[in-house]
């Protein structure tokens, strides 16, 4: 490996190697960018400051939830990892929102942190073409606008025309508890303090966001009985579509809540925060504010709920979920035990805030590669999302597109309409963020058509293209995709009679009568019966999956909005096929007013679409790039 003849890079000590890609961070996102790059065959590097924090969660001991549960599922049909390793270290599972509609329903589990952590490591080890290192990555290398490598902190020099970084909150990460602060990494690990520098000096500009973590508390100290008790669902729903014995329920959790003297506890000393005392720079996440946020907010709240949560099968520790907090040490105690179940509780952990570097993300392609810097690719919590989910796809993708730079093939680029991955990456790349980036449901105008459930017919088959699906399960999601078919025109060509059997049968059901044959499917839209419920009429049905009937129940049902989102993504679709030059000179165009000059210049969209997603660019922006379009015969 040693090659005395390299001319190496300032700060480097010896030639170490080359690979085709490295990826800087071994977190959630590092994780699946690594196995990715790897499974397509190119020679991969993956760097972690400590490997004994590879895959660590050090905030939610969990995977998955209200649209990061769309995300993990849409990883898997990709061809990623997360949803596998889920199912097979989780403590407790649960689909979420199953009082709402089907396009909002979230499958979450609690995460036996450990487990995962060491099962996604050992994952990692076991597959070709990736190396798993130990050190922190102190200078990033280029060469007339392309990369060219890394140095370690040890003085090695790594050769790679593609580095993906996938930082999390460990550049000049920051830890806030109160007055004090120090620097660091998440969980008590050492910071990356010096690539901050290398970074600026290739001309990276950062900004500072942050986040933060509950405190961990002693299970034994921990009054259960003042609780409300959450089981986890049986059956049990896998993330992973090749999941088929996704196993049982193994804790449960629990349900408790803020009152007022937890409340008056923050405000007497909100002049001890950091938070409201200026000693915190970076701009937090809106979705996930801290608990004295909360009660500052939402002063007219006289309570917050909180989850008490297990954090694996071989520790006492408990994680406080809802009490995110920067407050002193001392504070937090004392707010922590005017809870119910909590006030004798025994604090492990102390909650803290963090704050680290990351990139404005509307610097890089649909493709997450940077637009200045050719083979730079950002992935996670570096590019400006909060969550283990967001990190992991924005991997996938960001690892997908390294690979195919690498084998010269086309890059791969999901659109808003065909998932939420698209919509996550579209977002952060098109608007940019102001604070740590947090998928949500209301986020996509597709969500009816984005559902958790269809994951596989969305995106099996561009996995499968990409070379990360194999022909064993590319082929069993064919017989899947014909049976649902299949099941569905035999739904809407079988006829019900009106017999004495049916109308008492409809009647019992409190559904409207018959005087003439019906259909199966047209029976199914109607909102009293289920796919099951409707076994009875129905003696020739097949034997079908249970995620087979449930594809044919919903599409069945929802057929009428289905169809609408359909027409919407057509138009939709019109507007993103309308590719923009690269080389566009948006300061030359008559008409365009002078922000929307700015910002496309900056963003430089890859098609009208994008555009016109762009913040500061109006609907007679669009007109006029529509009508140069036209006039140029692009």
């Amino acid at each position: 490996m040693n090659d005395t003849s390299k001319i190496l890079p300032e700060g480097a000590a010896y030639y170490a190697g080359r690979y085709d890609v490295v990826i800087v961070g071994g977190g959630h996102a590092g994780c699946e960018a690594a196995l990715a790059c790897a499974r397509l065959g190119v020679s991969t590097a993956m760097f972690a400051i400590n490997l004994d924090s590879v895959a660590n969660m050090p905030c939610n001991p969990s995977i998955g939830g209200t649209a990061k549960g769309h995300l993990v599922r849409e990883i898997d049909a990709l061809g990623g990892e997360m949803g596998k390793a889920a199912d097979r270290t989780f403590l407790q599972s649960r689909i979420l929102n199953r009082g709402k509609g089907p396009a909002v329903y979230s499958l979450r589990v609690q995460s036996d942190r450990r487990a995962y952590q060491i099962d996604m490591k050992h994952t990692l080890e076991k597959t070709d073409n990736l190396d798993v290192k130990q050190a922190e990555i102190i200078a990033l290398h280029t060469e007339e606008g392309k990369v060219c490598g890394v140095t370690t902190h040890t003085g090695a020099y790594y050769e790679a025309p593609c580095v993906i970084l996938a930082t999390g909150t460990f550049l000049k990460g920051k830890i806030i508890i109160g007055d004090v602060s120090y620097s660091g990494g998440p969980d008590g690990l050492f910071p990356a303090d010096r690539l901050s520098a290398s970074l600026a000096e290739n001309g990276v500009a950062l900004r500072r966001f942050k986040t933060g973590t509950p405190a961990r508390v002693s299970r034994s100290s921990i009054d259960f009985s003042k609780m409300e008790e959450q089981k986890g669902d049986d059956p049990i729903t896998p993330f992973s579509f090749e999941t088929e014995d996704p196993g049982e329920n193994k804790v449960s959790c629990y349900l408790t809540y803020t009152n007022e003297k937890t409340h008056q506890v923050i405000r007497d000393n909100l002049h001890r925060s950091p938070l409201f005392g200026g000693k915190i720079e970076g701009v937090g996440p809106r979705y996930c504010p801290s608990i004295e946020d909360k009660v500052v907010r939402f002063a007219d709240k006289n309570r917050h709920q909180l989850f008490i949560e297990p954090m694996g099968m071989q520790t006492e520790e408990m994680y406080v979920q809802g009490l995110s907090s920067s407050l002193p040490e001392d504070v937090q105690i004392e707010m922590i035990r005017t809870i119910s179940g909590l006030e004798n509780v025994k604090m492990m952990r102390t909650a803290y805030a963090i704050e680290y570097d990351c990139v404005d993300p509307t610097e890089l392609l649909p493709t997450l590669e940077f637009k200045k810097i050719k083979g730079l690719f950002g992935a996670g919590q570096f590019n400006g999302s909060s969550g283990y989910e967001e990190a992991a796809a924005q991997g996938l993708m960001a690892g997908i597109n390294a690979a195919m730079q690498i084998l010269g093939r086309e890059p791969f680029v999901l659109d808003r309409s065909e998932s939420y991955i698209g919509t996550l990456i579209d977002d952060l790349v098109t608007k940019g963020t102001p604070e740590p980036y947090r998928m949500m449901t209301s986020r996509s105008e597709y969500r009816l058509l984005l559902r958790q459930d269809n994951a596989d017919l969305r995106l099996t088959e561009k996995g499968y293209r990409i070379g990360l699906i194999n022909e064993e399960r590319y082929q069993k999601f064919l017989k899947k995709r014909a049976a649902i078919e299949q099941e569905i025109k035999r739904l809407s060509d079988t006829v019900v009679p009106p017999s004495v059997t049916v109308r008492a049968f409809l009647k019992e059901h409190n559904s409207a009568d018959i005087q003439t044959g019906i259909r199966l499917s047209e029976l199914l839209r109607r909102p009293e019966f289920t796919y099951d419920l409707l076994a009875p009429l129905d003696p020739d049905r097949p034997k079908l999956s249970q995620a087979e009937a449930e594809q044919a129940e919903i599409q069945i049902k929802y057929e009428g909005y289905i169809n609408r989102q359909l027409r919407q993504v057509e138009a939709f679709r019109k507007m993103e096929d309308k590719l923009l030059p690269e080389d566009i000179d948006y300061a030359n165009i008559d008409g365009l007013r002078i922000e929307a000059r700015q910002k496309l210049l900056k963003i430089r969209p890859r098609s009208l679409g994008q555009a016109s997603r762009i913040s500061g660019v109006s609907p007679a922006d669009v007109s006029v790039l529509l009508i140069y379009l036209e006039q140029h015969k692009f």
